[in-house]
């Protein structure tokens, strides 16, 4: 069956750098703005007309750097703070001197701001801090004199562009421990798929030639001795397991990424009826709804593969003379699957104990099974009157119900 690979990118980053486009254009906008209701004040208004040609169009043709963190090289940050500088050293020349004495706003104005918060978004909170310092020294050399408005807009960019700074590394941290935690839950789901499958198979077959091969005894006998060796290291894999390493985006700013790879379910129900039907035999006998028993394809294979894992328990615990009966219940929301035996019963406690030695038959290739599906499964088991097993699966799976 064809798998499809789904990738989910999860970034604070992006919204930020919209945002940060979007500002360089409205304050670029507005500081032309000031200018132009200014004109008549300026000594050299040639000079301020000069560098405001530079900036719009420095801005209108560095949009696109500003959109990702990919295009918003170190060397291209450096170009813009350089631009934001010159036009705060340059004010001096250009405007009248008592328009500055009385706190009037540099050629770029709020535009430095802009050049701040890239640094701040890309480098996070200590490239925010550089690029705040060298403002503020270009801030102070504009004046002169260190004036109370002066001080106060200086800290307020650096204190602004400081914590959006840290507020983007801890985003930066919490994406990549969320990717983790996502890889985690995905490879133990991956990992409890293949214990199912391998308890449904290789580890019963291990199991089988090591009992015969002690009844059978001589070198049959050591053969099953080193099946069970491998039986215990396979089912010790199985429980522990292996995690890959979480992969991010090779661009920090691009957030991080979780790889999903899914089965795609085939098209139109399937009639459980039709897989239940396989495990009907001479001491296996099969009740069943006389209609059609519709479900998903893939929660049907797995309501099978959970039934055939209860008569392997039947088989393996009760004894090849054990008797066993499956009765199928179709109800409007979901379906019932009862497999009940006549075999001794299991002894309370004994399914903690196999849990605990890596037998993960019930808890893996039953309930597992089940709970992937939304569904559950119970056992009930007296002993001397043998065992029950009610496996429910919904009809809508989980992610489809919780989507209506």
């Amino acid at each position: 069956m064809a798998r499809r690979e789904r990738v989910m990118t999860m970034s604070v980053e992006l919204p930020l750098w919209r945002a940060l486009t979007a500002y360089r254009l409205l304050t670029m906008l507005y500081a032309v703005g000031l200018f132009v209701t200014a004109y008549e004040e300026f000594t050299r208004p040639w000079l301020a007309v000069g560098y405001y040609a530079v900036l719009v169009v420095w801005t209108l043709a560095t949009l696109p750097r500003v959109q990702n963190a990919t295009s918003c090289t170190r060397r291209f940050l450096a170009v813009d703070l350089t631009v934001a500088l010159t036009g705060i050293l340059l004010t001096p020349l250009a405007d009248a001197p008592a328009r500055i004495a009385e706190g009037g706003p540099t050629l770029p104005s709020i535009w430095t701001a802009g050049s701040v918060l890239a640094f701040a978004v890309k480098g996070g909170w200590r490239w925010a801090a550089g690029a705040s310092t060298a403002v503020a020294v270009a801030n102070l050399i504009e004046r002169g004199a260190p004036a109370r408005d002066t001080v106060h807009n200086v800290i307020l960019v650096w204190v602004a562009a400081i914590a959006i700074g840290y507020v983007v590394e801890v985003a930066r941290a919490s994406e990549r421990t969320l990717a983790r935690a996502l890889e985690i839950e995905a490879a133990t789901r991956e990992r409890e798929r293949l214990a199912r499958d391998i308890h449904d198979s290789v580890l019963q077959v291990l199991a089988m030639v090591q009992r015969r091969g002690a009844v059978i005894g001589g070198e049959a006998a050591e053969l099953g001795r080193m099946a069970g060796e491998q039986e215990v290291a396979l089912r010790t894999l199985v429980s522990g397991g292996l995690v890959p390493v979480s992969r991010v985006s090779e661009d920090a700013a691009d957030g991080a990424v979780v790889r999903a790879v899914d089965e795609p379910d085939d098209d139109g129900p399937v009639d459980a009826r039709t897989l239940l039907a396989s495990f009907a035999s001479a001491r296996v006998s099969l009740a069943e709804p006389g209609a059609p028993v519709p479900m998903p394809p893939a929660a049907a294979r797995e309501l099978a593969a959970a039934v055939g894992a209860a008569l392997d328990n039947v088989r393996v615990h009760a004894g090849e003379d054990a008797r066993a009966w499956i009765l199928v219940e179709d109800w409007p929301d979901e379906v019932i699957v009862t497999v009940r035996d006549d075999g001794p019963g299991i002894p309370e406690g004994r399914l903690a104990q196999a849990e605990g030695e890596g037998r993960m038959g019930v808890a893996l290739s039953i309930r597992g099974r089940l709970r992937d599906l939304g569904g559950t499964a119970e056992l009930i088991s007296v002993p001397g009157q043998g065992t029950e097993v009610e496996l429910k699966v919904p009809k809508v799976p989980r992610g489809k119900a919780d989507e209506r």
